[in-house]
């Protein structure tokens, strides 16, 4: 299964969450997985990209031109396919595309757009997709109680939160998307109303 790994892009992290991203990319070959993913060598993509290259993985690294235009070392090098793309826009769309289920894993201000915009196509039935928040150390639980207020001030509907899941280990992550049935999702249940 190709899987689609989100997050942050920033050096400057926790040691803990780069151990945990390494983790999964290892799990994820061991598991059969390829990774694809935003193409950067730092923070948490590059975590995860080195955890996968280490076990002999399959790499699809999707980037702008104009990352590598501002700083040539920012790409993870270690691909087996890099996709340069001309805009953000486009990039989000071909991980999309490339990818069977989706792994949000901490990150900032880009990895929230890319989990929102996934979790609306979703809602909107242009994919039925896994979706897993990797919920590390904690760090999603303010993001995950403003989705509750959101459901009891009725901007989204309760069934919303059956769209994606939250999880705490590698093994709960990959174990949900390995198991996710699709079927059992209505997706006629969470179309706002």
């Amino acid at each position: 299964m190709k899987i689609c790994v989100y997050g942050a892009a920033s050096s400057e992290i926790s040691e803990e969450f780069i151990k945990t991203g390494e983790e999964l990319g290892r799990k994820m070959v061991e598991h059969g997985h390829s990774l694809v993913f935003g193409g950067g060598k730092n923070g948490m993509m590059g975590a995860v990209a080195r955890g996968v290259a280490e076990k002999g993985g399959s790499i699809l690294g999707i980037s702008p031109k104009f990352f590598e235009e501002s700083n040539s070392e920012i790409s993870f090098t270690n691909c087996t396919e890099f996709i340069h793309t001309e805009t953000m826009r486009e990039r989000k769309r071909l991980l999309d595309e490339s990818s069977d289920a989706f792994i949000i894993s901490p990150g900032g201000i880009g990895t929230f757009d890319e989990f929102f915009e996934i979790l609306t196509l979703k809602q909107l039935g242009r994919h039925n997709k896994a979706i897993v928040i990797f919920n590390i150390d904690g760090y999603f639980d303010n993001m995950l109680k403003m989705m509750q207020v959101s459901i009891e001030k009725r901007f989204i509907t309760t069934d919303c939160i059956e769209l994606y899941k939250v999880t705490n280990t590698v093994e709960e992550t990959l174990s949900y998307i390995e198991s996710y049935d699709a079927t059992e999702i209505d997706l006629n249940k969470v179309k706002i109303r």
